[in-house]
């Protein structure tokens, strides 16, 4: 019987040797772990995002990087074809906000024991505990695997499915790019997205803990507009994050890695200078023996108002019947065009995914093969690819680990 082995019990790896089976091979899981899916069970705050329920153009423009790769993979797995997987297996699901996708229960563990349950059923070998030292190769074939213990695994198809370099206290540590060197292939350079980014001002500090939703969020290089999205952003610490600003990162990671940005939010998008002038003057009105500190708290939260007075170019304590037409309008500006300046990316341990990976020119999209290595495949997260947040990103793993672990088990594709 040919032999599949499979190096990591991940999203891609766990689908991959779940097909694989059904084509009737002999399939090994080598994971590092004691359980597989140990990042998904932390996927979605715990809940796991598993995919998103949009049309195809919503998958396709989801998609940050190599999106024209990933053609022939999610029209061979679909979103709909996950779906009807996962509740073929038993797991109930329901659809929120933004088209994405949940187990009904809420519990990631659902969709891990659903497919440990279909491991068993195919009588997948799993090993855990198990590393894989390096990925044998002879005359550009692959031919076996060398464990840590030195133990040699003979296989005639191999999938990588190592995931990247994110939250590497679930097993994320590179491997997979290690393999893919030695075999031949290019690693672009791999950085932490979906991740929050540090600020240079120190009065970010203030407005830790505070939320800020509806707002509008520019980045710049110069004059060069990187990223334009409206949504939810949360102050930190060190910075910025929340759903906007992971997807940020997703755009603006590599030239922020090695330059300065600008992030511009419009605090009040809904409105336009001049109504956000005239609701400043009807506040003004309403107060009009007041400071000007103490008229901004329908305008804002009230972490916020310390720092938009001390920066609005207006005294505090200046009545707010004193306040010229200028120092208004300078103030309407720095509303509608509040600078910082992002100086980084936090670190893998808090970022959702890794960008970069092994190059998808040297892989055959239709099968996820090596083009260097026969028998040698790769899926998810170590490829170079990877999509904003919403369910995407495992999508790309469940299609990538689909195609891989059938063509690796022989080709017959199964309907769902």
């Amino acid at each position: 019987m040919d032999r599949v082995i499979i190096i990591g019990g991940g999203a891609a790896g766990s689908l991959a040797a779940i097909f694989a089976a059904r084509n009737g091979r002999e399939v090994y899981l080598l994971e590092k772990n004691d359980k597989i899916g140990k990042k998904l069970y932390i996927t979605g705050k715990g809940r796991c995002n598993l995919t998103n329920a949009g049309d195809m153009e919503d998958l396709f423009a989801a998609v940050s990087t190599n999106r024209k790769f990933l053609y022939s993979a999610f029209y061979g797995f679909t979103n709909w074809q996950v779906m009807g997987f996962f509740e073929e297996l038993g797991v109930g699901l329901k659809t929120e906000r933004g088209n994405r996708v949940f187990p009904a229960s809420d519990h990631s563990s659902d969709i891990i024991r659903a497919m440990q349950k279909e491991m068993e059923r195919q009588n997948i070998h799993v090993r855990f505990r198990t590393a894989v030292k390096e990925v044998l190769v002879e005359n550009g074939k692959f031919c076996g695997v060398r464990l840590a213990n030195k133990e040699v695994l003979t296989g005639n198809a191999c999938i990588v499915a190592t995931g990247g370099l994110s939250y590497p206290s679930t097993g994320s540590t590179g491997d997979g790019y290690r393999f893919a060197r030695k075999a031949g292939h290019e690693v672009a350079e791999p950085i932490p997205s979906l991740v929050p980014m540090t600020v240079k001002e120190t009065y970010v500090k203030e407005l830790q803990g505070l939320s800020l939703k509806n707002v509008s969020a520019s980045i710049y290089d110069g004059k060069k507009k990187l990223f334009e999205e409206f949504g939810e952003m949360l102050f930190t610490h060190f910075g910025v994050s929340g759903p906007l600003m992971l997807g940020a990162s997703s755009v603006v990671g590599r030239t922020l890695a090695k330059k300065e940005l600008t992030l511009c939010i419009d605090l009040k998008p809904a409105l336009s200078k001049e109504q956000l002038d005239q609701r400043i003057l009807r506040d003004f009105a309403a107060n009009k023996n007041k400071k000007f500190k103490n008229v901004l708290d329908g305008l804002f939260p009230a972490k916020l108002r310390p720092v938009m007075t001390r920066r609005g170019g207006i005294a505090p304590d200046k009545p707010v019947n004193e306040v010229s037409r200028e120092e208004r309008t300078r103030f309407v500006e720095l509303v509608k065009d509040f600078k910082m300046t992002l100086i980084g990316l936090r670190g893998y341990d808090e970022a959702v995914i890794t960008k970069g990976g092994v190059c998808v020119k040297e892989v055959n999209p239709q099968t996820m093969e090596s083009k260097h290595v026969k028998g040698l495949y790769f899926a998810g997260e170590v490829l170079d690819l990877d999509a904003r947040t919403g369910g995407f990103n495992l999508q790309i793993a469940w299609s990538t680990g689909y195609l891989a672990g059938t063509h690796a088990g022989g080709g017959k594709v199964h309907g769902i």
